[in-house]
C-alpha cells in the first residue's frame, strides 16, 4: 500500500472542522468532538472510494461518507479526507513493562506510556473507559494535552525508560500518531510497542511493523457471540494474533477471566489451543477482573479461578502461561521457568523483578535452552533487581509531565 504522506512530515492542523460531524451528541460531547476535531490531521490509513473513504486502521474497515465519522468516532471524513487524531495525549505514565503485560521483552525496565481518546469496541468493563469511550459516552471526558513527537520522546528519556508502548484507548485508530512518536523514538535508540485489542488490519501491521518490536493483544474470550457485544468479532481478533506472529513482532496475549463471562473450561481450553496452533512460546496472561465502568453486576475473579485458568493453558501445550492482578496469590505463576528443565529463570512479585537467571543470550543457565523474547544484552546486570516493599513502591506506575 502507498501511503499518501509521509509521518515524520504530519502536523496537527488548526482548523475546527465543521461540526458536528454527523453526529447527535450531548453538550458535553460535542464540546469535546470541537476540540478533538482541531487536534487532527490527513491520515495515512485509508484510500477514496467515491465521496467516501475507506479507513484501514482497524477490523472495521468503515467506508466513510462526507461529513460522518467511523465507528471509532474519532476519525472522519472531511471533503473526500480521512482525518486522523494527531499531536496530543489524553494520558501519560512511567509504567513498569510488566503492567502492559510483557513478561519477555526488558523485563523489569520502563515503558513511557501515552494514549489518546477513542476506540473502536465499547467493552462494558473497560477500565479506561473515561478515554475510550469519548463521544460515545457523555462522562467520556478527560482532559488532553496538546504534544509534540520530541516532547513525548524527551520524557521518555528524562524518565529512563526503556520502551515507549501506545495503550490506554485502542492505538489502532491512532496509528498514525504513533508512529511519529515511534519514529523519534527509534531514532533515540528506545524499543517501542503496541497494546491493543488485536482488532487489526494487514495495512496497519505493515505499517506499524517497521517502527515496534512487541505487540500485546487481548484476546477476550472465544465466543464470537460475546465478542460482538463488546463491538468486534472473534474472527477479527484472531486473524490479528496470527498477523502479528506471522511478521515477527514478538507477540504476548492476555486475556481477562471474567466469571459468568468467558471463564468456561471449554472456552479457555479452545483460547489455549488456538494459541498454540499459532506458537507454543506465545505467553498467555490470564488477569483478574474486578468490577468497572458498566459491569458491576459480576462478581471479581478469585485467585483460585486464575490458577485454573493457567493450569488448562499449560496443559493445552502453552509453554509460559502467566496468572496476573493478584501479587503472591498465584504461587509461581507469576514466575518464568525454563520449558527445557524447569528451573526458575525468573522471580516476579507483581512489577518487581526479585531474581533474574537468564543468560545474556536469552538461555536458561543450566541446560542452554533458547528462551523466546526480547532480553537485555548484558544479562541479569541490566535488570532492575528489587526484594522488600520499597522496591516495590519504586516500581508502581506514576504519571509524568510532557514538555
Amino acid at each position: 500500500m502507498k501511503f499518501p504522506v509521509p509521518i515524520s512530515g504530519l502536523k496537527p492542523d488548526t482548523m475546527t472542522p465543521a461540526p458536528p460531524i454527523g453526529m447527535k451528541l450531548g453538550v458535553a460531547s460535542e464540546a469535546l468532538a470541537s476540540t478533538l476535531d482541531r487536534q487532527t490531521t490527513i491520515g495515512s490509513l485509508w484510500r477514496t472510494e467515491g465521496d467516501r473513504v475507506r479507513c484501514f486502521a482497524c477490523g472495521h474497515r468503515c467506508l466513510i461518507f462526507p461529513g460522518r465519522r467511523g465507528i471509532c468516532k474519532v476519525r472522519f471524513n472531511q471533503e473526500g479526507r480521512l482525518r486522523v487524531p494527531f499531536g496530543y495525549v489524553a494520558g501519560v505514565q512511567c509504567d513498569p513493562v510488566e503492567k502492559k503485560p510483557f513478561f519477555h521483552v526488558y523485563p523489569g525496565s520502563d515503558a513511557l506510556t501515552f494514549g489518546m481518546m477513542g476506540c473502536d469496541f465499547h467493552c462494558s468493563y473497560c477500565q479506561n473507559w473515561v478515554t475510550s469511550q469519548a463521544l460515545r459516552d457523555e462522562a467520556s471526558l478527560a482532559a488532553i494535552e496538546p504534544a509534540t513527537p520530541q516532547q513525548i520522546v524527551r520524557t521518555g528519556r528524562r524518565q529512563g525508560a526503556r520502551l515507549m508502548v501506545s495503550s490506554y484507548n485502542e492505538p489502532l485508530i491512532t496509528a498514525e500518531w504513533a508512529v511519529a512518536i515511534f519514529q523519534e523514538a527509534k531514532a533515540a535508540e528506545l524499543a517501542c510497542a503496541f497494546v491493543s485489542n488485536g482488532n487489526a488490519t494487514p495495512e496497519a501491521l505493515d505499517f506499524l511493523r517497521p517502527w515496534i518490536v512487541a505487540y500485546k493483544i487481548d484476546l477476550k474470550g472465544f465466543d464470537d457471540k460475546r465478542y460482538r457485544t463488546l463491538g468486534g468479532t472473534l474472527k477479527h481478533v484472531i486473524e490479528g494474533i496470527r498477523m502479528v506472529h506471522e511478521r515477527g513482532l514478538w507477540l504476548e496475549v492476555v486475556t481477562l477471566l471474567i466469571p459468568g463471562f468467558n471463564d468456561s473450561e471449554s472456552e479457555l481450553r479452545q483460547i489455549a489451543r488456538f494459541l498454540a496452533s499459532v506458537s507454543r512460546d506465545i505467553p498467555w496472561h490470564i488477569t483478574a477482573f474486578h468490577k468497572d465502568y458498566k459491569m458491576t453486576n459480576l462478581p471479581n475473579t478469585a485467585s483460585g479461578q486464575l490458577i485454573r485458568a493457567a493450569e488448562i493453558g499449560s496443559e493445552e501445550g502453552l509453554r509460559f502461561v502467566y496468572a496476573g492482578n493478584a501479587p503472591g496469590s498465584v504461587g509461581t505463576l507469576e514466575n518464568t521457568f525454563c520449558p527445557g528443565c524447569r528451573v526458575k529463570l525468573i522471580d516476579r512479585f507483581g512489577y518487581l523483578v526479585r531474581e533474574y537467571n537468564l543468560t545474556s543470550d536469552g538461555k536458561c543457565p543450566k541446560c542452554h535452552t533458547s528462551i523466546p523474547g526480547i532480553w537485555p544484552a548484558a544479562g541479569a546486570a541490566g535488570v532492575r533487581i528489587g526484594q522488600g516493599i520499597a522496591d516495590y513502591c519504586t516500581r508502581l506506575p506514576r504519571g509524568v509531565d510532557v514538555s
